[in-house]
């Protein structure tokens, strides 16, 4: 039974116009979930998806992915599946008035006996007050929801709304399941593509895991007019190679930081440099690089290599004197230097030990012994009574205790037995023999 809000344009689209022409990609849309390529995490037998429609038990969910992996695809055939009203709507284009209608309309046809899946693409462009308003139509069944979003639900979402959801992770697709793609689109389109084995490797590398650009791309191919078949240099030049997927201020740039910082400390320069690369080629600023390779010399190697971080200030110095891309190797050359240093994060840890310490013994004064007398007011209070200056002490070390006097001496630096750091070892040893002895 149709409702005041059930018009073509809120719900599903309208019906194309007979020969109206229609892209590959909507074409090849698939009629139901075994027609889906890739994604057999989610959708197989023993999958989460599988799972839920075989006991008939559908819960909201979040698809978590890059484009061009089938979140729309998967929502609108999970409707088809569950007999639920399929409404689609995208959080950038979505307003508050907008929503009440689709509450509304969901209510009424609850009220006619049909639930209604609601399909939120970009639901993290949703703020948290919006994002707040589908919690009471989940609870009481008015709505399905299914979310999608390209950004870590962890940071997007409300643990609200997180916890009455489930976060499916759909992945890009592989070159097998983009091959197979490809092929259902020749079928479709009645010929081959004009491609020779390598340009068509190349073709598949270029859609960089997102289904849809690489059907707009078979699109592209199908229509030449060539004599024969093309090789991956002939293809290069008549198609400009799709950009690499890279959000600077989003969850790729922080995987691509991360994988760039664990290779440096895994000693791997060549996954290093290839993140590094990676970055670049995406249009990150190479300062920011920089930025980010002199803290892992500070954190990674520290002192088990002294001069790392000055290779690092020096790569980063020659950069702001050359600029792109000259001075990008600079800092390249920063990242095998780094990748091979001996590693330790003893100081790190150190410093983070001191202040976790310190917050916690914030209040406890120097001992008097080490604190100045300028006045003789401070000199009758004690302070300076007893310091021992090192220089006159024997081997230049008196041993004295440098705490606060309630304070249990901690350890918070302890060098490995690698680079520079095996020498500093040994001078702390030394240190601690003569403290022990002096009673320090």
């Amino acid at each position: 039974m149709a409702d005041l809000f059930d018009t073509p344009a809120a719900d599903i689209p309208a019906a194309p116009v007979a020969d109206a022409p229609r892209p590959l990609a909507d074409r090849l849309r698939p009629q139901a979930l075994s027609e889906v390529i890739g994604q057999a995490q989610v959708l197989g037998a023993e999958a989460p998806l599988g799972v839920m429609l075989s006991s008939g038990s559908l819960s909201s969910l979040v698809f978590w992915g890059p484009p061009g992996v089938g979140k729309t695809t998967i929502a609108r055939l999970l409707a088809d599946e569950t007999d639920l009203h399929f409404v689609q709507i995208s959080a950038i284009f979505t307003g508050v008035p907008e929503l009440r209608k689709v509450f509304e309309a969901a209510k009424i046809r609850r009220q006619n006996g049909q639930g209604t899946l609601l399909f939120v693409d970009e639901i993290h462009r949703f703020n948290k007050a919006q994002q707040d308003g589908f919690l009471p139509h989940m609870e009481d069944g008015t709505i399905l929801l299914v979310g999608a979003t390209t950004e870590n639900p962890s940071f997007e979402l409300n643990a609200a709304l997180l916890s009455r959801s489930q976060v499916l992770v759909l992945e890009r697709l592989s070159l097998a399941d983009l091959e197979r793609l490809a092929q259902r689109a020749e079928q479709e389109l009645g010929k081959a593509l004009p491609l020779d084995g390598l340009a068509r490797e190349a073709l598949l590398e270029m859609a960089d895991g997102d289904g849809r650009a690489l059907l707009n791309l078979v699109e592209q191919v199908a229509a030449w007019s060539v004599n024969g078949k093309l090789d991956s240099e002939a293809l290069a030049t008549r198609l400009m190679r799709r950009a690499a997927k890279y959000d600077k201020s989003g969850d790729e740039h922080y995987n691509l930081i991360s994988a760039l910082h664990k290779s440096v400390r895994g000693s791997d320069p060549d996954a290093a440099l290839y993140w590094f690369a990676r970055m670049l080629e995406g249009g990150e600023d190479p300062r920011f690089l920089a930025r980010r390779i002199t803290r892992m010399a500070c954190e990674d190697i520290a002192l088990a290599d002294p001069q790392a971080q000055g290779v690092c200030l020096n790569a980063w110095e020659t950069y702001e004197r050359l600029g792109s891309p000259e001075g990008e190797l600079a800092l390249a050359q920063a990242v095998i230097y780094l990748a091979l240093a001996p590693k330790t994060n003893a100081g790190y840890a150190a410093y983070k030990a001191a202040r976790a310490l310190a917050k916690q013994t914030g209040s406890e004064p120097p001992p008097k012994h080490i604190l100045n007398a300028p006045t003789s007011l401070m000199a009758d209070q004690g302070y300076g009574a007893g310091y021992q200056y090192d220089h006159d002490a024997e081997d230049g070390f008196s041993g004295q205790n440098y705490f606060p006097e309630g304070l249990k001496r901690p350890v918070l630096y302890t060098p490995v037995e690698r680079g520079y750091e095996r020498e500093l070892k040994r001078r702390l040893d030394y240190f601690a023999k003569l403290r022990s002895q002096r009673g320090g």
